[in-house]
């Protein structure tokens, strides 16, 4: 969540995202493909590849990393830091969001540092800002638990606003939810235009790795 630079306007179609469930999801095609053109058009910040990119990724759901065990327990990708495995399943099954989904932003977010700060002043592992922050209950946006609990939370919301489209729920999660509603749909920033592609690729990433062990509770 840091400050966007405007650079193009445009529509694009929606990629929704799957809230948590303990069924299997149907596999998506060829993502080895979707996710390479996730990379080159969050490296390229070109809003033409996004658009090939998220027609292609809204085709079909994506594949599963892990929708839940029984019990709602959150199945959290081997990829994820160890430190923060039981923290992203707590806050998955929580607020019902892709643990994938989480481990994601994290990591475009703060690269998983919990003392991560923007110039900005965005802060924490999500990188709250200190409104935001506030509004989820979140007192100290440095501590992993409050931060990702508030994140997810935000996130939640997030999909929830928009029907679960996730380009615009993380559009908003960039640029704020009014730029989003501005511009309808992924608002004219090279910061954003870059920031949605490098989390749908991560998501991708997150979702071919297999199941993390959690430590028992």
């Amino acid at each position: 969540m840091s400050e966007p630079i405007a650079s193009y306007s445009g529509r694009l179609p929606p990629l929704v995202a799957p809230r948590l469930t303990n069924g299997p999801r149907p596999q998506r095609t060829a993502p080895g493909a979707f996710a390479a053109l996730l990379v080159r058009a969050a490296e390229a910040g070109d809003p033409a590849l996004l658009g090939s990119a998220l027609a292609m990724g809204s085709g079909s759901p994506a594949p599963p990393v892990g929708g839940g065990e029984p019990g709602g327990k959150a199945v959290v990708p081997a990829a994820v830091p160890p430190a923060y495995r039981g923290l992203i399943a707590e806050a998955a099954s929580r607020y019902h969001v892709d643990p994938a989904l989480i481990a994601a932003v994290i990591e475009a977010e703060s690269g998983f540092n919990p003392r991560a700060g923007s110039p900005a002043g965005a802060k924490g592992l999500m990188q709250l800002m200190d409104d935001t922050a506030r509004g989820l209950g979140v007192r100290d946006p440095f501590d992993p638990r409050q931060n990702v609990l508030g994140g997810t939370k935000f996130l939640r919301q997030l999909l929830d606003r928009y029907g679960g489209d996730l380009q615009r729920a993380l559009a908003a999660y960039n640029a704020g939810p009014g730029a989003v509603d501005r511009y309808g749909g992924v608002p004219p920033y090279a910061e954003t235009q870059r920031y949605v592609p490098r989390v749908l690729a991560a998501l991708q990433r997150y979702r071919q790795q297999p199941a993390a062990q959690l430590a028992k509770e």
